[in-house]
């Protein structure tokens, strides 16, 4: 485990030609350090300069110019990691970054650990584990809307919600134990009355956050999307047209896309992570036969399946294969080819399809508009919207509140059993410990070095 005394440093921005370049440091002897190299044209030690300003100089290894930088310092306990903090602005381009990274490593510093100058913000009580979560959605974030959803959890929307819940139950926690102190049979049943409907509303919170955590994970995360169907059916334009550009090769020769081919779209705010898939059909092509054998294995992992099927061709058993495969997920069914000559008989379609299809033809940019258009429908009744409200879009907090909710019903059984009110004691305690694990008020090493493994090196 990493020593949390050291003083730390990494470079903050990304590797690459850029105008600018940050290396960090913090630690309490990061302002020491960042004299040993700095060289500032007011002569001025960096102790001497102002808060939060900053200081225009150059770098310097011994007597040899490393860079001309920019220095700022950010005394503890107001800074991102609530230590001294050191950030050096000096010119982007790997060579600048590492040269002063190395000489700042040489003076004393220690390279820092995945997600460190977080993890310390939270081990110092500047955040919580929940806000440090929202810091790592919104640095990965690839649409407007996860990061509006990760700048909630930062500012604290979720931690607020639960923290109140906390709050109501240490305060259920008091009157258990002072009916236990003092036992009468008025302020006994009184007692188990007010636990009743107490936690009856903790539990519709927790009912709320967990029916609305689903769609905020496919907000935060993607709709994992598969384009199904058999060879040549019009998969790849499909891709295609969703991308707006040529990313799949169309041909008219069966089985052109034998690997899948992954892209992402953002549509409406809402990020489809989209797969072309091998063709589904029987084949002795050995090749082929992987393709397929990985379609498959996607379809697993599928929050949403685009089925296509050709009017123009009639309906086998390889069709007949795709509606079996798609049976127990959520899908659109796309008729395509709407432009030829019809091969498929309407009682065929009404039979296998009844009315959940759309029929068009993929290759015409109205088509895709009204597939786009299904997609947020099925998924959003329509309307994306993301309120200021908490929300749960993060499978850890996921599965601490479900632990909490089934503590919660063992605590209402007690109620209703009118059990020992030290027994029903226990069991909100432990409801208290699963809600706390999302805010990091009760944690163990292991969640926190998953947590903290998410983040960049720098962060």
């Amino acid at each position: 485990m990493e020593n949390l005394k050291d003083t730390i440093a990494a470079i903050s921005t990304a590797i690459g030609e850029a105008g600018i370049a940050i290396v960090r440091m913090s630690g309490d002897d990061s302002i020491e350090i960042i004299d040993k190299v700095f060289k500032g044209v007011s002569q001025k030690s960096m102790a001497e300069f102002e808060n939060r300003k900053f200081a225009y100089g150059h770098i310097y290894d011994g007597d040899k110019i490393i860079d001309e930088v920019l220095v700022v310092k950010m005394k503890g306990p107001h800074s991102y990691t609530a230590e001294d903090i050191v950030e050096v602005h000096c010119h982007g381009g790997v060579v600048a970054v590492k040269r002063i990274l190395n000489l700042l490593l040489s003076k004393g510093a220690r390279l820092a650990e995945r997600g460190e100058f977080t993890k310390r913000g939270f081990l110092n009580g500047r955040i919580d584990l929940a806000q440090a979560e929202g810091i790592i959605d919104m640095i990965k974030s690839k649409t407007e809307t996860s990061f509006d959803m990760g700048l909630n959890q930062l500012n604290g929307e979720l931690s607020r919600v639960l923290n109140n819940m906390i709050d109501e139950l240490i305060s259920m926690q008091a009157l258990v134990v002072a009916n236990i102190d003092f036992p009468e049979d008025d302020i006994e049943n009184a007692t188990y009355d007010s636990l009743d409907e107490r936690s009856q509303k903790i539990l519709d919170k927790i009912d709320n956050l967990l029916d609305n955590s689903k769609n905020s994970r496919l907000l935060r995360d993607g709709i994992n999307t598969v384009i199904l169907g058999k060879p040549n059916v019009g998969k790849s334009s499909l891709l295609n047209g969703l991308l707006k550009y040529d990313r799949a090769i169309v041909t008219d020769i069966a089985g052109t896309t034998r690997d899948v081919i992954e892209d992402y779209i953002n549509l409406d705010g809402v990020l489809l992570k989209i797969t072309d898939t091998a063709g589904i059909r029987e084949t002795d092509d050995q090749v082929e036969k992987i393709g397929v054998n990985i379609a498959r294995e996607k379809l697993k992992e599928a929050d949403l399946v685009i089925a296509i099927f050709d009017l123009s061709r009639e309906f086998d058993s390889d069709d007949e294969e795709i509606l079996n495969l798609i049976e127990n997920k959520k899908y659109i069914v796309i008729l395509n080819k709407d432009d030829l000559e019809q091969k498929i008989t309407d009682e065929e379609i009404k039979n296998h399809f009844g009315d959940d299809y759309l029929r068009l033809s993929v290759m015409e940019n109205e088509s895709i508009k009204k597939i786009e258009k299904l997609i947020i429908d099925l998924f959003f009744d329509g309307e994306i919207v993301i309120s200021s409200d908490a929300t749960l879009s993060n499978l850890r907090h996921v599965n601490a509140l479900k632990d909490a909710k089934e503590d919660l019903i063992e605590v209402r059984n007690g109620i209703d059993r009118k059990e020992f009110l030290d027994l029903i004691e226990v069991d909100i305690e432990n409801v208290i410990g699963h809600i706390s694990e999302i805010t990091g008020t009760i944690t163990t090493e292991d969640i926190l070095d998953r947590v903290f493994s998410e983040f960049c090196i720098g962060k």
